[in-house]
Order: C-alpha cells, then structure tokens, then sequence
C-alpha cells in the first residue's frame, strides 16, 4: 500500500490536505475532501497550499534547477558532495532508485493535484477572484509540466514529439486508487500543447501586479522559455517582447544588484526589479538549494572551474560576483539562506528576444529592437564596451555567461545539440529514468531507454 500512495497520479490526492493549510481557521487538512472546497476563501487556501508545495527544495525551492545543472555540466564545475543520488547526477550514472529524482517527480505531481483540486473548484470562486486563482493555478500547472516533460523525457528536438513518451497528463483531481488512475505516459508534443495551452490561459487572467505571486508577465516569460526550447522562434521573441514592452520590469543598473544578499545574520530580501517570478523563501517557509549547494554559506558541494571563468572578457562585472572561499570559487548569486530562488529574470527575456529575432532574419525584429541592441544592452549592463555586429555564436555566449548556474546548463545543451563532454547530446544518460517505484505500481508507465 505504501508505494500506491506514493505513486505518480494517487500521491497528491493522499497529500492533498498539505495544500489546504495556512490563511483558514478550519484544519482543512483533516476534513473530508468533499466540503475541504465548499467557498472561495477554501480555494484560495489551496491555491496558497500549492504554492507552499511548489516550493519544495526538490522543486521550485531550486533542486529542479540545480541537479539539471549537474547533469549537463562538463568540466566547468565541481562537486565535491557527499549526497549518493547528487552524485550519480553529476556522474551521469543514474539509476533507476535514485532518490532526487524520485523526490522531484513526486514533489511536482504532488503540486500538480493541488492546482488540479483548485481549477475543480471554480465554480465556488467569488467572481472577482476567479479569473487570477484560475490564472495562478495554470500558471503552476504549466510551468511544471514543462520542467517534468524537460527531465523525464526526451527533447523536443530529439527525434518525433508526437510519438516519443513525455510524461502523464493528469487534468483533474485524483478523487481515488483505481485502475483508471494508471495513466500512461502522454507524448512530448501533447505534453508541449497542454503547457502552452495552461501558459497561455494563465496570460490572458492573470494581473499585471500580483504581490510575489505569478502574474501576466510571468506566464508570457515561462511562454518565451517554453517557445524557445520548442524552436519556435517566431511566438518566443513575441512573448519576451510583450513582458519587455510592459514596462513592469527592469533590469538592476549593476550586475551584482540583481543578486542582493545580507551581510552578517541572513534575512528575507524582496525581489528586485528584475524578478518576474521568484519563490519566497523565508525562515519559517521554504529553502534555497541555489544557497545549499553553490554557496560556501550552505553546503557549499558545487565550485566554479577555471574553464569557466576563462570564459569572460576582461572587466565583465559577471565574472566579479565569483568568489574565493578556502581556495573554491563560488558564485555569489545565492549568498543569502532567505533568498528568493528566482526562476525568470527579465536579462533573459533579452536574450530571449535577441536570440529569436538573429534565427528569424532577415524578416523584420519583433519588438523593432535589434538583436544587437538587445545584447549590447546586456553587455553594458555588465561593464563590457557595445558591440559593432552581433552572431549567434556571440548571443549565445552573452546567454550562457548571463545566466551561468541558474539552471539552464541541461536543457540549453539539448536545444543546441551541444555534446557534454564525450556525451551526445541526445543520450539517454542526459535524461531522467522515470522513478523505479512509479513503474512498479503503474504498470502503463513506460521506462525511458536505457534503463
């Protein structure tokens, strides 16, 4: 019985009552599920409860970025930590047991059902809430998905989406444990259209200004991301453009800026102007496995190789936020135990845009900037000097070395057919098995090749 509850589609029904927590005076998580969603203010508390779950150190709390990282890195960091299971990621040796991406998986499925039980539950919204819960709830589904179909799966540009296995689509509540929650895997491309389809949704309701929660322009940037690993160039740089053109965000006049910390007794920062979306992380809610592990004020497992500092012109201010500590580099992005983990930042809407628009010429630049202009705005943000002519090639080093180890290592390679090390590209060893105690109790569940 206790891998049932664990397993894929029944976990988050089982856990359900871990989403309806905080914000209420009843203890929802021990009422029966039938009257747990009976009023709009029980939904909100769910929404609230879901995001409590996005945030899992093995999610959004940063785990689904950092082992990714592990995964497609060669040579330009080190780990040096003692975790088995972050080990075999880094070793590319993966077993079918190992117990981060067991805990991912799970933690993602978890968070789905809990926004699966809100969007059930909308008929009891207020009508001047529903279309935000409806918006946050697509939101969290469809940026999920999207980094579950990224891990577990093969690339979208490996081979035939609309026949490879993607991962299960689970659109409603599981009420129960039957033989009809043994969902098999649905294909990459239909995983891809539901992301799009819950993004997309999530656009059109959300507000422009939401507190830290997701908002407008978080939903048109996770499309930009989407769209680009996608290879659909023409809808990525539209949708960076519109979070660009909203005027809402900016990016820090100083590098550093973006990655604020406390000197002395950590303590819970804001986001900054350039944060679209980013997890709140505070003493009593949340982790940062950004902090844990490429911090020497966490654990410290991860250090920066000289392969890649060589990578920076002289004065680049990128290059500045590394550290020395006991003879490691560090990155200095997440030097703070409470700070937010944060998931898209406007310089990649940039890059985005610029990187989009480069593969569409000679047609005309979405946005009416340049890619250029966009990646000249990039550098002198970092102190570098502008830029006469741009090629892909350079875009793609401004992105790599902007958005160094916050967790696009993994899925750039893939996009780009960029080998790691003697490893295609395309290797099954770059791609998660599906979980052992998933396949053994959901016998529809395919394993991926080479497990």
């Amino acid at each position: 019985m206790r891998n049932k509850i664990l397993s894929t589609i029944f976990l988050g029904l089982m856990l359900a009552g871990t989403s309806c927590k905080k914000l209420d005076t009843k203890p929802t998580q021990s009422i029966d599920e039938a009257s747990a969603l009976n009023t709009s203010a029980d939904v909100q508390v769910a929404l609230v409860g879901a995001y409590s779950d996005l945030i899992d150190a093995d999610l959004y709390g940063g785990l689904a970025f950092v082992a990714p990282d592990l995964l497609g890195d060669f040579n330009e960091i080190s780990w040096s930590g003692t975790f088995q299971g972050l080990t075999q990621i880094n070793n590319k040796n993966i077993p079918v047991d190992n117990i981060f991406v067991r805990d991912t998986w799970l933690a993602a499925y978890r968070t789905i059902n809990g926004v699966n039980n809100v969007l059930s539950a909308m008929s009891v919204v207020t009508a001047n809430q529903a279309a935000r819960i409806e918006g946050e709830a697509s939101f969290i589904r469809g940026s999920v998905y999207f980094d579950l179909v990224r891990l577990y799966a093969k690339a979208y540009n490996d081979g035939t989406p609309g026949s490879n296995p993607g991962v299960p689509l689970v659109l409603t509540p599981t009420r129960g444990i039957t033989d009809a929650d043994q969902v098999p895997r649905s294909t990459v491309a239909d995983v891809y259209a539901q992301v799009i389809a819950d993004l997309t949704n999530a656009e059109a309701k959300l507000p422009a200004s939401n507190t830290f929660y997701a908002t407008k322009g978080a939903a048109a940037a996770m499309l930009a991301r989407v769209y680009l690993q996608k290879g659909d160039y023409a809808n990525a740089a539209q949708a960076a453009n519109r979070v660009i053109a909203s005027g809402l965000y900016s990016l820090k006049t100083n590098y550093a800026d973006a990655f604020p910390a406390v000197v002395g007794s950590p303590a819970y920062i804001p986001n900054t102007t350039e944060d679209i979306f980013a997890m709140q992380v505070n003493a009593t809610q949340g982790s940062n496995s950004f902090n844990t592990y490429y911090s020497s004020n966490g654990r410290g497992d991860i250090s920066i190789n000289d392969s890649h500092l060589d990578l920076y012109e002289a004065n680049d201010e990128r290059r500045d936020l590394f550290y020395d500590d006991g003879g490691s580099i560090y990155s200095g992005k997440n030097e703070n135990t409470y700070g937010n983990v944060r998931v898209i930042r406007l310089a990649e809407m940039y890059l985005i845009r610029a990187e989009a628009n480069f593969r569409l010429l000679p047609a005309a630049p979405i946005g009416g900037v340049t890619p250029l202009a966009d990646i000249n705005r990039i550098r002198e943000r970092a102190n570098l000097l502008p830029l006469a002519l741009v090629t892909l090639p350079i875009i793609l080093k401004e992105r790599k070395l902007e958005l160094a180890f916050e967790g696009f290592t993994l899925h750039d390679a893939k996009r780009l057919q960029q080998n790691v090390g003697t490893i295609a590209w395309n290797s099954p060893k770059l791609v998660y098995p599906i979980p052992d105690r998933e396949v053994r109790v959901n016998a529809n569940l395919e394993q991926n090749p080479g497990y």
